[in-house]
């Protein structure tokens, strides 16, 4: 059974690394980012959800049943 030739295993992992930070670095340049960034102060509003407002009851599961 031959051996497996792992000699150009490094020059590909890099090759491949060197491409995939390349391809990310164009895809960033696209992007537009705003010269000065202003804070913006976003109000914090509470969501009312219907399960807010009411009592939900909580089954227990089917195995365990409470005698009294």
């Amino acid at each position: 059974m031959p051996q497996l030739d792992t000699s150009t295993w490094f020059i590909v992992i890099m090759s491949m690394l060197l491409t995939l930070f390349i391809i990310l670095q164009l895809k960033t340049m696209t992007h537009q980012f705003p010269i000065n960034p202003q804070s913006t102060h976003l109000k914090q509003t509470k969501q009312s959800t219907p399960w807010e407002k009411k009592w939900t009851k909580t089954y227990l599961p089917l195995s365990q049943h409470l005698t009294y």
